[in-house]
């Protein structure tokens, strides 16, 4: 019976040390783990993506070493093996970086922008290009604010009609965006006509929050 209850004390005893051991060690591992979370915090916040970021530099300028090694095109290989739907959307995210859309801010910007994407649309004949500055001479073709270009440049009849041609395609693309809205019968009717309805929309739009006092009280009569 005594040698019973040794052998239970011992087990027992055995059993917490093994307990101490685990919780020890759980925290140590919990110690590092705040360490290792106090050095995360003071690093900078894109610092992963930029560790990331080098890593695929370093992988992806072996990889052009060695296929450069082995006589092998590396883009070539590259494509090769991606996917077609993976490089139309990366297509499309660097052409949204070129001209990325940062919502309309106002008529300056806006006018800027469409200026940019109907400039990258042309294609520029060298050529001609070359020509026409050989021909008016350098300091009118780069003209000063100074410099008198009447009549120094003569637009050709097919260079109209490709600006015609691009100024209908403008046109036919708005008139695809342009789209009525649904009318609702119990909205208030604060307009004369269609365009007056769309300029109310706007001030109402952009000025409402600032506005919307006043009008409820001339609405009720107590303005002053």
């Amino acid at each position: 019976m005594a040698d019973d209850a040794k052998a239970k004390s011992a087990e027992r005893m055995k059993r917490l040390k093994e307990l101490h051991l685990q919780r020890n060690e759980a925290r140590k591992l919990n110690h590092q783990e705040v360490l290792e979370e106090e050095r995360r915090s003071k690093l900078p916040t894109n610092f992963e993506a930029r560790q990331r970021r080098a890593q695929w530099i370093l992988e992806d300028e072996d990889k052009r070493t060695k296929c450069a090694d082995s006589g092998q095109d590396y883009d070539r290989m590259k494509l090769l093996n991606s996917q077609a739907d993976e490089q139309d959307r990366l297509h499309r995210l660097r052409a949204k970086k070129k001209n990325p859309d940062q919502g309309f801010s106002n008529y300056e910007d806006a006018t800027t922008r469409q200026h940019k994407r109907l400039v990258s649309n042309l294609k520029v004949d060298m050529v001609e290009y070359e020509r026409e500055k050989a021909a008016i001479g350098e300091e009118t073709f780069y003209a000063g604010r100074n410099t008198v270009v009447q009549g120094a440049h003569v637009d050709k009849p097919e260079a109209i009609e490709r600006m015609a041609d691009d100024l209908k395609k403008q046109v036919e693309k708005r008139e695809k965006f342009s789209r009525r809205r649904m009318h609702n019968d119990e909205a208030d009717i604060d307009y004369i006509n269609e365009r007056n309805m769309k300029f109310n929309k706007k001030l109402e739009r952009f000025y409402g929050q600032y506005t919307s006092e006043i009008k409820h009280n001339l609405e009720r009569g107590t303005a002053i």
